[in-house]
């Protein structure tokens, strides 16, 4: 994988005086000031600015001064205080891996928080909010430091975000298993995952204040050794700075940070991102902010404007009563999504499709028997997902059940178990197909449906339409999905086709898609009825529970016509997976080629998604494997993949509904936790490569 090397950061042309920059961290304090007012004055109860003024100045009634005192306060305050921290680790995270891209959602220390405080819930602990934190800390630690370690510091800006996205695609994925296994024991971890300010009295914020400033404190001593970072090792060598302690000590204090805001308000999403971002442009033009320790609270200062902003408009445009149950942290990701991809559009790109991978051609007979041993995986596995589960059965039950004979309780199981099989099954060799198809197409060995953004484009369009039009049926929520997922792929592949689909700006852009669909899914989640949201997030989830041969119709008859497409259309992949010049040189139509094979992928995706929900990792790993296994010949690859693909979602949900029976975990989950430790692999082995 080639990967762009990050320049380092540049000292700034000190070009203004210092008058400008005191201005500019004056002008930054009004902002947070006026967004605090307005922050304070809204709220469900009709407690109003003159309200608010009486309760201040101890002039208002005493049900008013409560809501002012026990809540808007708070509420204020702790969005001051997140967005303080937040923008602080983000900045000085940027600094030290000089990495734009770095924060604490990159590098995965709030789903390792999540996880960690996950462990303890289920272990029916209750724990004090400080004792808390420090177990929010040593897991958001862990994590940061596992993600550095596989994309390594000062390094390309694609592996880490590869890193951190996959690590916490992985460990959400623990965690929510454990939501489900122990439902009692972690009640409310869930709705605190969404990233919330409001706050029940000062209590949390008194308690994480400490914390807060212990951190802070810390990365001001450290702030002048930061600034020798920023001139490269060898010149901080040079001047005495020991690099490597002075690294693993802002990050373990960038990560006591963003401890304390996930502790207090649970993940409140690119916010780490975003503040230093909007600063950075500040220390191109005033001397004053040369200087880390004059940018770390400016970064904080935005970082405060933009949690108390996204509150405030969300407040603004919300009904009240709706406004309520929007975490905050959705609104702040659906800005960082499309900060994201403004950003991957701005990045020097050099990184182009990688050369294509020296692999063995094996035998056609060792061909053959790869495939008839997957076959016999596949075959194994439909036999095994259709006898296990809640209820074991047996191959006579289910030669009755075909026959019409079998009793009225088998008949039951099997006639909500054979579907579930079916759709696990298509759905794996769908998003396997798809992702051979957008790889080869797009020359990237990381691009799938769930990287590129196609796959949540899908879930968006479906869950539009589940959350809306509650009776619609398997088609239209089929045709949902392609419609989404088609509209999703439109604005990857069509901001990503300057300079021919580059690595860098083709997965940034995806992950930009990802996390912006995820938002607002999470939205229409929570504005919508209660009823249609359940439905919405069963499949979401990954699950093949509730499906019927209906659901399973569209996936198949898709998965069909795209083998077939896939098949009649080998040589073209083949050379459309080469280079540029080769197609073109053997009178192919590259265009026309690129785009019809991309619309059978992102069909594939679309309907997969419609059918089984969001599974994630199989259009990556399969594909991989195939070639691995059988080299680079797509006429071998497809099939191949295709079995791989429904083998690992068929053995994903045949552990999901049987390990933990009657309990269940989504197949979406299972891929997750056996596709991660591959994915982190890949990049591995990529960075031993580079």
């Amino acid at each position: 994988m080639a990967v762009t090397e990050a320049p380092p950061v540049a000292r700034p042309q000190a070009a203004a005086s210092r008058t400008g920059a005191a201005a500019v961290t004056a002008a930054l304090v009004l902002l947070v000031a006026a967004l605090a007012v307005v922050d304070i004055t809204q709220g469900t109860a009709a407690v109003g600015p003159s309200q608010v003024f009486k309760a201040l100045t101890g002039q208002a009634d005493p049900g008013d001064a409560s809501v002012v005192v026990a809540s808007r306060l708070p509420r204020m305050t702790a969005g001051v205080l997140v967005g303080v921290v937040l923008g602080i680790a983000g900045a000085v995270l940027q600094a030290v891996s000089r990495n734009v891209l770095a924060s604490p959602d990159t590098l995965a220390v709030n789903a390792g928080s999540y996880l960690a405080l996950g462990l303890v819930g289920a272990t029916g602990v209750s724990l004090p909010l400080l004792a808390s934190s420090g177990v929010a800390f040593a897991g958001g630690l862990a994590a940061a430091a596992v993600v550095l370690a596989l994309s390594g510091l000062g390094t390309g800006t694609v592996r880490l975000v590869l890193a951190g996205t996959a690590l916490a695609l992985g460990l959400n994925s623990v965690t929510e298993g454990l939501l489900l296994l122990f439902p009692q024991q972690t009640e409310g971890l869930y709705q605190w995952n969404q990233g919330s300010i409001s706050q029940n009295g000062f209590d949390g914020v008194l308690q994480m204040l400490p914390v807060a400033l212990v951190g802070l404190a810390g990365l001001l001593l450290v702030a002048r050794r930061v600034d020798a970072l920023a001139l490269g090792d060898d010149a901080a060598r040079g001047l005495g700075v020991p690099v490597r302690a002075t690294r693993v000590t802002v990050v373990v204090l960038a990560a006591l940070l963003s401890a304390a805001a996930v502790t207090l308000a649970g993940p409140i999403g690119f916010v780490g991102l975003c503040a230093p971002a909007l600063v950075r442009p500040l220390a191109r033009r005033f001397r004053g902010f040369v200087r880390a320790r004059a940018v770390l609270p400016v970064a904080g200062l935005a970082g405060a404007g933009l949690v108390l902003g996204s509150d405030v408009l969300l407040r603004a445009i919300v009904p009240a009563d709706t406004a309520v149950a929007v975490p905050t942290g959705i609104v702040t990701s659906l800005v960082g999504a499309v900060f994201l991809v403004v950003t991957a559009l701005r990045l020097r790109d050099t990184g182009g499709a990688d050369a294509p991978d020296r692999l063995r051609i094996p035998s056609r007979t060792a061909f053959l028997v790869t495939v008839a041993a997957l076959v016999a995986a596949v075959v194994g596995v439909t036999l095994a997902g259709v006898l296990l589960g809640d209820s074991k059965l047996l191959l006579g039950d289910v030669a009755n059940w075909a026959q019409g004979r079998a009793g009225q309780t088998v008949s039951f199981v099997l006639d909500t178990r054979v579907p579930r099989v079916l759709a696990a099954l298509c759905a794996g060799g769908a998003l396997a197909l798809a992702g051979t198809l957008v790889q080869a197409v797009t020359r990237n060995p990381l691009a799938e449906p769930g990287v590129l953004g196609v796959s949540g484009g899908a879930a968006l369009g479906a869950v539009l339409l589940v959350t809306t039009v509650p009776a619609a049926g398997s088609w239209g929520v089929a045709g949902a999905a392609f419609g989404g997922a088609a509209l999703a792929s439109a604005v990857v592949f069509g901001l990503s086709a300057r300079g021919g689909y580059r690595q860098n700006r083709l997965v940034l852009v995806g992950i930009g898609m990802a996390a912006g669909s995820t938002a607002l899914i999470s939205l229409l989640i929570v504005l919508t009825d209660p009823f249609n949201a359940t439905k919405a997030l069963t499949w979401l989830s990954g699950s093949t529970y509730g499906r019927t041969m209906a659901d399973v119709l569209p996936v198949a008859l898709v998965l069909v016509l795209g083998l077939a497409v896939a098949v009649a259309r080998r040589t073209e992949l083949d050379l459309v997976s080469l280079d540029e010049d080769t197609p073109r040189l053997l009178g192919l139509g590259l265009p026309r080629a690129r785009l019809g094979l991309l619309v059978v992928g992102v069909l594939l995706a679309a309907t997969a998604v419609a059918s089984a929900g969001t599974i994630g990792f199989v259009g990556l790993v399969a594909p991989h494997a195939a070639r691995a296994l059988v080299g680079r010949r797509h006429g071998r690859v497809v099939p191949v993949a295709v079995l791989l693909g429904a083998a690992l979602v068929g053995t994903a949900d045949l552990l999901g509904r049987t390990v933990i029976a009657p309990a269940q975990l989504g197949a979406g989950l299972m891929t997750a936790v056996i596709g991660t430790p591959y994915f982190l692999h890949l990049l591995v082995r990529g960075r031993k490569a580079t």
